[in-house]
């Protein structure tokens, strides 16, 4: 099975401010979902995202998340390569599942896994 980039993610502090830099910057169109932003890019060739502000650290992040068919085997797998489990799988009712990971050098990866 192919492990694709699906989706990404900006974090941020001030949510309303980086959703109307994105916007202004890149024409992208901003649909506010609940606590996340979601991104439609205009590419039906490139992925989609969303912004989010978690209120809590980290702050600043960029992220892609990389669609596998088991989260927790995953995280798993980067602890024993010396990454790190961040987040456990998380469900987002009638989507699918997501977690992070923290590389080698800390870099943030999200894993994602849609609902079938």
């Amino acid at each position: 099975m192919a492990k694709p980039v699906v989706h990404f993610e900006i974090g941020c502090r001030n949510s309303q401010k980086t959703q109307e830099f994105f916007a202004k910057l890149f024409a992208w169109q901003i649909n506010v979902q609940g606590p996340a932003t979601l991104i439609n890019t205009g590419s039906e060739a490139g992925i989609q995202g969303h912004i989010t502000a978690l209120g809590h650290e980290p702050h600043n992040y960029v992220t892609v998340y990389v669609e596998v068919d088991d989260l927790q085997a995953y995280l798993d797998k980067a602890n024993q390569l010396g990454g790190k489990a961040l987040v456990p799988p998380v469900e987002i009712p009638g989507q699918g599942s997501f977690a992070w990971l923290a590389d080698l050098d800390g870099n943030i990866i999200g894993l994602w896994k849609p609902k079938k």
